[in-house]
């Protein structure tokens, strides 16, 4: 059934061509200061960010923790995010940088990634399949959301892991490229953010017919 809403939903829409940034390293640096905010948010952050030059993992580690707070705060929790983001550069450059990073094996550049202080699964695996192209699905609230309304989990908090193999099973037997994963990803954020709201517009909705809600 995934990969039939994944269909559905790319037909309504089209491609999204995700994740909207100019290098793999602001992918990055959207993917945590996403943290519990809007991209609304993200963007004005980011832009601060370029305006200084600092999209870079060294001159992000050479900047002065109150600077780069300031320059963050848009997207909240901007001391902490800070400091993620600190870290996350260091774990960056001791690695040989993102093109070094990219030839690791998936599951092993996972493990490291999880280990970096503020580097959540979500963050991870954004990371993952759009800085360093690894087929690997992002889950996250949305997903949760459609997912359970249309039946295909049972729990409204299913567990990530499940989500995620579930997914990824799918759209393995259908030979799913990177792309796909990309494309589904972002499909499932425009559809749960216009339409399939916490208070849902079930009425133009064009997965209705298999959601549990009709």
């Amino acid at each position: 059934m995934v990969w039939k809403v994944y269909q559905k939903l790319l037909s309504t829409y089209g491609k999204q061509n995700w994740w909207p940034a100019e290098t793999p390293f602001e992918v990055c640096v959207g993917a945590v200061l996403t943290q519990n905010t809007n991209w609304q948010n993200v963007e004005k952050a980011i832009e601060n960010l370029k305006s200084h030059n600092l999209l870079f993992p060294e001159k992000i580690l050479s900047t002065p923790l109150p600077l780069l707070q300031s320059l963050i705060k848009p997207a909240g929790f901007y001391k902490q995010k800070a400091n993620y983001l600190k870290n996350l550069s260091l774990f960056i450059v001791e690695n040989g940088g993102l093109e070094t990073l990219k030839k690791e094996n998936l599951q092993t550049i996972r493990k490291k990634l999880l280990k970096v202080k503020g580097i959540g699964r979500e963050t991870a695996d954004s990371i993952l399949l759009y800085a360093l192209n690894k087929k690997i699905f992002v889950i996250d609230a949305y997903a949760k959301r459609l997912f359970y309304r249309l039946g295909i989990t049972q729990k409204e908090n299913e567990p990530y892991e499940n989500l995620r193999t579930l997914v990824e099973t799918e759209f393995n037997r259908h030979n799913a490229s990177i792309e796909d994963y990309k494309e589904f990803h972002a499909l499932i954020v425009k559809h749960c953010k216009e339409i399939c709201r916490k208070t849902p517009d079930c009425k133009i909705c064009n997965l209705k017919t298999s959601c549990m809600l009709k």
